[in-house]
């Protein structure tokens, strides 16, 4: 019998915690506020357009691009930005656009021209290129000028054999 009721008062007693911490529990959280929600920013601006890259000189390096957008509460709806065209791409078709290209093709015989292709590679600043492009060029070996030291060989060589003539 004592064993029953020493069980009922430690029953009683886990009870009086577990009816305690709930209290301290709704008490804590009630005395929060809770926070506004953060109204999320509705704006009328659109996203910025770009002009391609304008170098400072020449037709590759240090440049600037202008950009606009449009929105009646925009602060700013123009603005200029840093650019740079790397002077080892091919121009004629966009200063933005790079390719990679494939091997030239086998020389045409009626057009004298061999042709190759390019696949794009990368575009800067959201640019507006062509997937592929097609250039050509003149078939034909290129002759490499020989440089400056054999052409004063032979000219000494020469002399050396009307010399001995």
């Amino acid at each position: 019998m004592q064993q029953q009721q020493q069980q009922r008062r430690m029953f009683t007693a886990a009870l009086l915690a577990l009816v305690f911490l709930l209290a301290v529990v709704s008490t804590t959280e009630a005395g929060k506020k809770e926070k506004p929600e953060k109204k999320a920013k509705k704006s009328d601006c659109g996203e910025w357009q770009w002009s391609v890259c304008v170098p400072t000189s020449g037709d590759c390096g240090l440049g600037t691009r202008e950009g606009t957008r449009t929105g009646a509460e925009c602060k700013q709806t123009t603005k200029t930005q840093k650019c740079k065209i790397p002077c080892n791409w091919k121009k004629q078709f966009g200063a933005e656009c790079k390719y990679q290209f494939q091997a030239w093709g086998e020389c045409d015989l009626n057009t004298a021209l061999k042709t190759r292709t390019g696949n794009l590679k990368r575009a800067l600043h959201n640019a507006d290129c062509q997937k592929t492009v097609t250039i050509s060029k003149p078939c034909g070996k290129l002759t490499k000028p020989k440089p400056q030291e054999s052409k004063k060989k032979k000219k000494e060589g020469k002399k050396q054999e009307k010399m001995l003539d």
